[in-house]
């Protein structure tokens, strides 16, 4: 449980808005000014500046964005815990993107929960931008994104690391046979939406070879890695995604890896958590088994 002063600056930094804080906390705007003003004298440091009308976190009010959310986060984990504790068991809130969560968890998570009977997990799908922020506020425990993130802010372990390929349908007809990306950019491109882990890893390797996402002829955006690949399997364009969600259709031949001479990348799958949390010896442990099992699957 963490001062009531750092709860109001916690507030405070969610809307970045003082009466919209004081709001929420059921108390007066003067009430939250002196809660940070106390803060302010207590670290000898200003917390937030002014830019024209807006309020902007200070460099030192940053480090103590981070440093108290894992406070805040580890002192409602640990009231769990002692709950827990009291009447057995333990239950997780585990972040997986989309990609990961339809077509690579199941196996290793199945295996994971036969051998834990005690152990509850709740597991929600989301695009990497969602889990970062899910991870910041205590939504989620731990995380396994396919997406970038910030290594200052989380410890992070490599889960797998997988190929990202470009895929069309077997029959797909090319006006003319492809060769470097830039002869894909007349095709329909599926493609997933904003915020998704998948999306910016196709956007910094076109970014790469001076491509854009507008320099496809048509874009269509979709939430869902399944229905993309449905729509794949019907034709209706290419796609950019990890090889492991194709992998049996692949096998089958209905749908086939594009060669491209200017395409070959890597990525990893990276099981997160906040640096500096208390809780860090039992999240990894949780991602070790979970890696065991993804290397027998």
């Amino acid at each position: 449980m963490i001062d009531y002063r750092l709860h109001t600056f916690l507030t405070v930094c969610r809307y970045m808005n003082y009466t919209k804080a004081a709001r929420e906390l059921f108390i007066t705007q003067p009430a939250v000014s002196q809660h940070i003003r106390y803060l302010e004298k207590y670290y000898g440091v200003r917390l937030f500046d002014y830019r024209g009308k807006t309020l902007t976190l200070s460099p030192a009010g940053r480090l103590l964005l981070e440093k108290a959310s894992v406070m805040d986060n580890d002192g409602r984990r640990l009231k769990e815990s002692l709950h827990e504790a009291e009447n057995g068991g333990a239950t997780y809130r585990f972040g997986v993107t989309t990609t990961i969560g339809e077509f690579v968890i199941a196996r290793p998570l199945a295996r994971f929960l036969r051998n834990n009977p005690d152990i509850q997990i709740q597991m929600t799908m989301g695009n990497t931008e969602e889990l970062l922020s899910g991870l910041r506020d205590g939504t989620f425990h731990f995380a396994l994104i396919e997406g970038f993130f910030p290594r200052e802010e989380f410890a992070s372990r490599i889960y797998s690391t997988e190929e990202f390929i470009p895929v069309c349908a077997a029959g797909h007809v090319f006006s003319r046979q492809p060769a470097r990306i830039q002869d894909l950019l007349s095709e329909p491109l599926l493609l997933r939406e904003p915020g998704s882990g998948t999306r910016n890893i196709l956007e910094k390797a076109l970014d790469i070879n001076n491509i854009s996402l507008s320099s496809f002829s048509r874009i269509t955006e979709i939430n869902s890695m399944y229905a993309i690949v449905q729509l794949l399997l019907e034709d209706c364009g290419i796609s950019f995604l990890y090889k492991t969600a194709v992998l049996p259709y692949l096998a089958s031949g209905t749908l086939r890896q594009i060669p491209l001479e200017d395409f070959r990348l890597q990525h990893d799958f990276s099981f997160l958590w906040q640096t500096d949390t208390v809780f860090a010896r039992e999240y990894e442990a949780i991602f070790a088994q979970l890696k065991d099992y993804c290397e027998i699957s």
